[in-house]
This record gives structure tokens, C-alpha cells and sequence, in this order.
């Protein structure tokens, strides 16, 4: 697959340099007009640039590896909306359980006895229900403590969507905070996996670690590789802009 061409069939990067000696190298005039060339894949495309400015200012083009990069970043930007979506809405469900603790409470004690009933008649201990035993210490809790639980979840959940907001634009500071906030919680998954295993925490606890890995090995946090200097020259390689400007041309046509 040629991820360049994947970019491009959504919209071509044109741009038109202000320095004359530039723009002629980016432009060719056709039966249908002009036509400006890609600075991604190189094709001329007719109609006007997308962009005007500095050649400096010119956007940098993704090609490649970066390109790829760019698909998993926002792949991984995608996994963190749905799940800070979720958080949010447990952080919702136990506030309003919070304000209807003790109408709850008093219709679990009222149909309790009613399900004891039909789980004898099935010759199921009701009273060694995990799920029961779930709902008693939920009634049970103070609800100073449900406050806390809703608004850690909620933290939690802003924290995730910062993370995907930064992810997807593709921003270096959002790299930094998925990395250090997404191997902080490790441990704890790890912890959760000794306690009991299921399938389900295996593939976060794999996926968590590959995205922490992907993101300090191929985005070179921390010093990795080279560090800042060396993801900068990665990013600004040789462009089209960057070979116009060995070469001198006429004065761009107006």
C-alpha cells in the first residue's frame, strides 16, 4: 500500500511559496490552467494551492514511516475518546446512584426475600452471589466515598480525552502525556492481572504496554534515539520546497 496515496485521496497538499524562485518549480500551467504540485505525492493538481506563504511556513508533509505512525497515534487516539466516554458515564452512573442510595437500599431488602425464594426452588446459594455480595457493599458505602469514586472516574475520563485530543492532532506533548500517564497505570494492571486472569486484562494490559513502547521507541520520548533533535530531522526531511531551493527559476507568473 502507498500510505502516501491514502493521504492524498482525501485532498492534495498544495502550497504556493511567496519567493518567486520557488513557486515556479511548484507550478505548471495547463490547458485547464494551473496546476500546483503535491507536496505529498508529488502530482500536480489543477485549481489554486490549497495554501500561500512563507516557504518556511510551508506545512510538513507525512510520507512513510511518519505517515504510518500517524494512522496508529490516531488509532490509539480513537481507543482513548471511547474509553474517557466510558469513564464518564460510570462517574455519571454512581452519582445518581449516590442520590438514590436509600431508595435503592430499601428495595433491595424488600425483594431480597423474594429472590431467596426462587433461588432455592433453582438450588442456588443467593447468599455467596459474588453479584449480591457486589450490590450489599455498594448500599453499604458512605456517600462521601461515592462522591470520591465519581470523581476519580471523571478525572480519569478527562485525563484519557486529553490524552486523545493530544493523539490526534498529533502533538508532541499529547505523545508525552499518553506515554507517561498510560505506563503509571501498568502496575496496576499488572496487580489486577495477578489477582484473577481474564482475557479481557491480558489484551489491555498488551495493548497498554505496546503503546508505550511504539510511542518512546518510535517518537523518541525521553531521549530515545536521538531524542528532539533527532525527531525534528526526521520530520523535516528533504521536500519539495526543500529541492526547489537548490535550484533558481524564473519569476512565478502571476
Amino acid at each position: 500500500m502507498d500510505w502516501n496515496l491514502l493521504a492524498c485521496a482525501r485532498h492534495h497538499l498544495t502550497y504556493a511559496p511567496d519567493e518567486p524562485e520557488l513557486c515556479e518549480h511548484l507550478r505548471v500551467d495547463t490547458v485547464d490552467g494551473a496546476a500546483w504540485r503535491c507536496l505529498r505525492c508529488g502530482d500536480y493538481v489543477p485549481g489554486p494551492p490549497r495554501a500561500t506563504g512563507p516557504a518556511d511556513e510551508a506545512p510538513v508533509p507525512l510520507r512513510g514511516q511518519l505517515l504510518r505512525d500517524a494512522v496508529v497515534l490516531r488509532t490509539l487516539a480513537v481507543e482513548r475518546a471511547v474509553r474517557g466516554l466510558l469513564l464518564f458515564l460510570g462517574a455519571y452512573a454512581v452519582w445518581r446512584f449516590r442520590g438514590a442510595q436509600p431508595t435503592v437500599r430499601a428495595e433491595f431488602d424488600q425483594d431480597l426475600p423474594l429472590l431467596q425464594q426462587l433461588a432455592e426452588r433453582l438450588h442456588w446459594n443467593l447468599g455467596d452471589s459474588p453479584l449480591v455480595h457486589l450490590v450489599r457493599t455498594a448500599l453499604a458505602t458512605r456517600p462521601q466515598t461515592l462522591t470520591w469514586i465519581a470523581a476519580a472516574l471523571a478525572g480519569y475520563g478527562l485525563l484519557q480525552l486529553a490524552e486523545g485530543t493530544g493523539l490526534w492532532l498529533l502533538r508532541r506533548w499529547g505523545e508525552y502525556l499518553a506515554a507517561v500517564a498510560t505506563a503509571l497505570f501498568i502496575p496496576l494492571e499488572v496487580y489486577e492481572l495477578i489477582e484473577r486472569v481474564t482475557w479481557v486484562r491480558i489484551t489491555a494490559l498488551l495493548i497498554n504496554i505496546g503503546a508505550v513502547v511504539f510511542l518512546v521507541y518510535r517518537k523518541r520520548l525521553f531521549g530515545a534515539r536521538g531524542g528532539r533533535p533527532a525527531y525534528d530531522a526526521e520530520r523535516h526531511h528533504a521536500s519539495l520546497i526543500h529541492i526547489a531551493r537548490a535550484a533558481t527559476g524564473p519569476t512565478c507568473p502571476p
